[in-house]
């Protein structure tokens, strides 16, 4: 059983310097999330983003950015597509949540040490409860395969789904997640599927772990026409809000979930890994909407 994050109460520090590490992540809103809350509680904290597109990294630089990041000064950064799983082998620790899950969303630095903690998978569960927490989630389809897939389907099996179907184009990585997810899990049904349909077929719900649809990556990651009125959609992605796939889906007549209640409550739990200091994540969530309500108006 993975625990909530352990908050070091033992820090805070004066000033708090972070990051995000990612691809195509330009409209990310983590630090708005991060340093509103900082200054809601009197700490003073640098986030910043680290976008591989911008920056011209890939996964094989990971090896000496992170030490960078360290030297430089960083307190600790957020990992997201493609890099949460590329990251494990290269931190000198990891949380049991991190090595379960073999998938890190955030990483800290202390010591001269890396160590890996993974807050996605407690964030959506979270988030999940709050949004759809009412409907039936026995039969789970899983689109995706990556770090953030392994999260959201260990938050959904620990939640009492009973089968999870993994659905991924590469199939090497599906067959290794449901390996992962079904020997943590092993009186539910975990198993993969070849194609989206397989895996949408008699499913409660459907969750989209997958980049596609973000304003990086749009699309839709699977044809609507497969969905049913009586399933729900939840969509990771939290920019945009409204994806391609949710729109298509409320269509349909699906109940829907966007991912900006994972987006708040996975850096609520971050926050307090970074800063020693307990964050108000239903303040955080009330930020996140009224800044979501500012963008639109403008």
């Amino acid at each position: 059983m993975i625990h909530q994050p352990v908050i070091d109460t033992g820090r805070p520090v004066a000033s708090i310097l972070c990051g995000l590490v990612g691809q195509g992540i330009a409209g990310s809103r983590s630090p708005e999330m991060h340093e509103g809350e900082a200054r809601a509680l009197g700490l003073t904290m640098v986030y910043r983003i680290l976008d591989a597109e911008v920056m011209d990294y890939d996964a094989n630089a990971l090896p000496q950015l992170l030490p960078m990041l360290r030297a430089m000064g960083f307190d600790g950064v957020n990992v997201t597509h493609p890099f949460k799983q590329a990251v494990i082998p290269l931190l000198d620790s990891l949380s049991d949540a991190a090595k379960a899950l073999g998938a890190a969303n955030t990483i800290l630095f202390r010591n001269g040490k890396a160590h890996g903690d993974n807050t996605d998978w407690s964030g959506y569960r979270a988030h999940f409860l709050a949004g759809l927490g009412d409907r039936r989630r026995d039969r789970v389809a899983l689109i995706g395969a990556g770090g953030a897939a392994a999260a959201v389907g260990y938050a959904h099996l620990d939640l009492g789904a009973t089968h999870l179907t993994i659905v991924d184009p590469a199939a090497d990585r599906a067959a290794a997640l449901t390996d992962r997810l079904g020997a943590l899990f092993p009186m539910a049904k975990v198993k993969t599927a070849t194609t989206a349909a397989e895996a949408i077929v008699g499913a409660d719900g459907v969750v989209q772990t997958s980049p596609i649809g973000m304003e990086s990556h749009p699309g839709l990651p699977f044809d609507p026409d497969l969905l049913h009125q009586s399933q729900w959609v939840s969509d990771i992605i939290y920019f945009p809000l409204q994806t391609a796939l949710l729109a298509a889906a409320e269509a349909k007549g699906c109940a829907t979930l966007n991912g900006g209640g994972m987006a708040v409550m996975q850096a609520a739990h971050a926050f307090a890994l970074f800063t020693g200091t307990e964050s108000d994540s239903q303040r955080m969530l009330a930020d996140f909407a009224r800044a979501t309500e500012q963008r639109a108006a403008a």
